[in-house]
């Protein structure tokens, strides 16, 4: 079976930004770090990021502590400003909250009345643009079941999910088609890993 991705820039390894989509400030050091690791590594983006200010975006398989390097190199390179939830508590450890927060991690309280679902969701809903990244499987192992926290995030801000996938035999990040949630969570989380079957992570794939 021969995989068809979606189009991809020839005269490049990335694709770009569209107008509407989170940046950072302009680095030519941090775009240069994140080109310079996804060159190396042999790696390469195709798809095409959608021109809209909010959405949540899942990435897998998720299989390799590896994943974290190439995603961080791509979200660099092409200067995305795309924000994750983390422990409050590692935002005590000195010097390591601003290095997190550099990265586009944010501080999240587990133990707060409104939950981790409706911490994201209103940080979505409270910013003119953010786009909001997490694994779906919630670890490197192979599962049974996604978590479902990304479709209750997504649901509850109203935005839809961007699909982000790795493949490692040819070594590409790949962007895929919008999902708009519907009433019925089971029948999109199953078809959200259907549409993930073909990826290969560097360990398994999604079953």
């Amino acid at each position: 079976m021969t995989l068809q991705h979606p189009p991809e820039r020839h005269d490049d390894i990335l694709i770009p930004l569209p107008p509407n989509a989170p940046r950072v400030k302009p680095n030519r050091l941090t775009r240069w770090i994140g080109r310079t690791i996804l060159r190396i590594g042999g790696w390469r983006m195709v798809g095409e990021f959608p021109n809209i200010p909010k959405l949540v975006l899942i990435g897998a398989p998720h299989s390799s502590n590896w994943d974290g390097l190439w995603a961080f190199g791509a979200k660099a390179a092409v200067g995305l400003d795309l924000r994750i939830l983390g422990k409050d508590s590692l935002f005590r450890v000195p010097g390591l909250g601003f290095l997190l927060r550099r990265l586009g991690v944010i501080p999240v309280d587990r133990a707060a009345a409104s939950g981790v679902i409706e911490q994201a969701a209103q940080l979505i809903r409270s910013h003119d643009r953010l786009w909001y990244g997490l694994a779906p499987e919630g670890t490197r192992s192979r599962v049974e079941r996604w978590k479902t926290g990304f479709w209750k995030i997504a649901k509850a801000a109203e935005v839809p999910v961007l699909r982000m996938y790795f493949h490692y035999p040819d070594r590409i990040i790949g962007i895929g088609p919008l999902f708009h949630p519907s009433d019925d969570m089971a029948a999109d989380m199953a078809e959200l890993r259907a549409w993930y079957r073909p990826w290969m992570g560097k360990n398994r794939g999604t079953v």
